[in-house]
């Protein structure tokens, strides 16, 4: 019997195999945990039922986070299966590819700023309004977030500041929610192959320099995100609130790494 055992689990955000809410939903799935995914739009609805199939997940349930009325509509689906639920993973972020590239000082558009900001850091807060009618006592609210938020990463540009507004929404949730037994925490994951990442300017560069100068030596996997995401959802961590919890080799500990650069001199 796994420590998600009876537990209720809503992930949003598995686009495929390889996202990172996939690694969550499977490590969850494993651990005991009942799971109901969304998807984007009738031609994701195909490819997500698949998915489920190979958890034993009966549920998916619509949801466009850029329009309120979807979010509330998500949740009044879940109703029907579900009277309440216990997680709501939010693996969800969207900018612009074409200003995912260059310097954000020259590339960063008002309307890919507002884009970026509105799918990846205001959808949490609006999901976690609705979601809050159905969540049981000690429900937990996690959310994915990156070392982008925190530090200048070449070309992440409005991904990095809409990702440091999202750390600041788990803050002030974990704050209003906290007195009602409810907590919100994000994992940072390192930088992962997913199809989202594959937008990001010169993202194998990124990988293979994490990969060299990350105190494990090596990348983390999505299933390492979903064993930790299984935690820090779970009763295991009922202690942990409105934290940021790193799943990334110990990368973010580094100040400067010369592990791959050409000719470092020592």
């Amino acid at each position: 019997m796994g420590f998600m055992q009876g537990k209720k689990a809503l992930v949003a955000g598995v686009a495929s195999n390889r996202s990172i809410a996939w690694g969550i939903a499977k490590a969850m799935r494993r651990e005991g945990a009942e799971i109901a995914l969304t998807y984007l739009g009738d031609r994701f609805r195909d490819r997500i039922k698949k998915l489920a199939d190979e958890l034993e997940c009966e549920i998916i349930v619509p949801c466009d986070v850029r329009d309120d009325a979807n979010i509330k509509n998500t949740f009044r689906e879940l109703k029907k299966h579900w009277n309440e639920v216990d997680v709501v993973v939010h693996s969800i972020a969207f900018a612009n590819k074409e200003e995912l590239t260059g310097s954000m000082f020259e590339n960063t558009s008002r309307e890919g700023f507002n884009t970026a900001h509105e799918i990846s850091a205001y959808s949490f807060v609006a999901m976690a309004r609705e979601a809050k009618y159905m969540l049981s006592s000690n429900a937990s609210l996690l959310t994915l977030s990156y070392l982008g938020a925190v530090r200048s990463i070449p070309h992440y540009n409005a991904m990095g500041m809409a990702k440091a507004s999202l750390e600041a929404s788990v803050r002030y949730l974990a704050a209003d929610l906290g007195p009602e037994g409810i907590r919100v925490n994000a994992i940072s994951a390192g930088p992962i192959k997913t199809l989202a990442a594959k937008g990001i300017g010169d993202f194998n560069l990124l990988l293979d320099y994490s990969e060299k100068n990350s105190p494990l030596r090596r990348n983390v996997t999505i299933d390492e995100v979903g064993n930790a995401a299984t935690f820090l959802s779970s009763d295991l961590a009922s202690g942990i609130n409105s934290e940021i919890l790193y799943v990334d080799g110990g990368y973010n500990t580094t100040g400067m790494g010369i592990h791959g650069v050409k000719n470092p001199g020592v």
